[in-house]
């Protein structure tokens, strides 16, 4: 079934699946923009001593699998699913560490969610720069100028949401119709949205003492607030700082991670899951990626951790040992969502498709489940032996 828009006269025909898979997953794609952006701004990729385990372990967890994939692949148009098994899912790669280790070390879970991220911008790369048909110079030099003006807002100071998304929408369009991957707008819109914030800290604390301080003072004695006007106007002035003090990035943040849980991602699981069991899935792409998947990323992980310990230009967090190290790199074989969608613009409308994703769903169980286990007992243990390098 095809759903048709008409922009301007134009019109956008395109599937219930291509709608899923170019328009929804560019939103999911707009919140990966904007935990990249908070974890480089202010989080634990924020300095280089910080980012270089992750970055490493990333690193190591994306070139391993995709070189596992290419010797093991049969050739020819198989050859498109190299980056299948870089990717790794942050949603599940985190849930099953919580369900399994729930006191786990702050740092590990920290490692684990950067590591993600970063192994994100490396999708986000790799779609942009192998997964683009034919460029249509118009649509992307369009695409450029919006991209600019919203920079441009930012640098105005523009604060409200509204003009970033209703032009984040242009940007999509002509992402999409430049042959770029329209999920790559997703993450540009991202980048722009501010980080900065009407009023700071102090200023909303002094501002919040206060305006409680008159809600108080203006109590009726029936503790209504209905019945106190000086009490209702109190409440609409904190929201206000509060919406002051909160910045549009944020906002936008937390409005999406519901959205982006329970619709994008059932829809999209639900539209790209399924494997047909009719005929034979055919090739070796199914154990390519299952080789990539449970070998390349705990090898290519745990060995790119340990030589950025090994050089000094990263040290363990505090708490965390090798073995969970290791069990988090077993985690990070759990490709599902990200390597279900690089599937897709691999092998799309070919029967390779399904044996992808059977190799896909094989894998991201096998690591769920090794690297659960390796996790659970690790955290678990009373003593650990120390680490095979100290972490000056």
């Amino acid at each position: 079934m095809r759903v048709a828009v008409t922009p301007g006269g134009y019109e956008l025909s395109l599937t219930v699946h291509q709608w899923i898979n170019d328009g929804l997953m560019a939103v999911f794609f707009l919140l990966v923009g904007l935990e990249i952006k908070r974890e480089v701004l202010a989080g634990e990729l924020a300095s280089p001593r910080q980012a270089a385990l992750p970055i490493a372990a990333a690193i190591g967890g994306m070139v391993v699998p995709a070189l596992i994939y290419a010797l093991t692949h049969g050739g020819g148009v198989e050859s498109r699913g190299w980056a299948i098994p870089m990717a790794t899912d942050i949603a599940f790669a985190l849930g099953v560490l919580a369900l399994v280790a729930p006191r786990a070390p702050t740092g590990l879970k920290i490692f684990l969610a950067a590591l993600a991220i970063v192994d994100d911008m490396g999708a986000v790369l790799v779609i942009a720069l192998f997964y683009t048909s034919a460029i249509a110079w118009g649509a992307l030099g369009a695409a450029a100028l919006i991209l600019l003006l919203l920079i441009a807002l930012n640098a105005w100071g523009v604060r409200s949401l509204t003009p970033y998304l209703v032009l984040g929408v242009g940007l999509w369009f002509f992402v999409h119709e430049s042959g770029v991957h329209a999920t790559v707008a997703g993450v540009l819109l991202a980048f722009t949205i501010p980080t900065r914030t009407r009023i700071d800290a102090a200023e909303f604390s002094t501002q919040a003492r206060r305006l409680l301080d008159d809600f108080d003072r203006t109590e009726t004695g029936d503790r209504l607030v209905l019945t106190s006007r000086g009490q209702q106007d109190a409440i609409v002035e904190l929201g206000r700082a509060s919406k002051e003090v909160t910045a549009p990035f944020f906002r936008m943040q937390l409005a999406l991670h519901g959205f982006s849980a329970f619709v994008i991602m059932p829809l999209f699981a639900f539209s790209n899951a399924g494997v047909s069991l009719t005929g034979s899935p055919g090739g070796s792409v199914a154990l390519a990626v299952i080789l990539g998947l449970v070998v390349g990323k705990p090898l290519g992980v745990t060995c790119a951790a340990l030589a950025a310990v090994g050089l000094r230009v990263a040290s363990l967090p505090d708490g965390v040992t090798w073995s969970a190290v290791h069990g988090c790199a077993w985690l990070a074989g759990i490709g599902f969502t990200m390597s279900l969608f690089i599937a897709a613009l691999a092998f799309d409308g070919t029967t390779l498709l399904d044996s992808a994703k059977i190799g896909i769903l094989a894998a991201s169980m096998v690591s769920g489940l090794v690297g659960g286990v390796i996790v659970h007992r690790s955290t678990r243990a009373s003593r650990e032996t120390r680490p095979l390098f100290d972490s000056a």
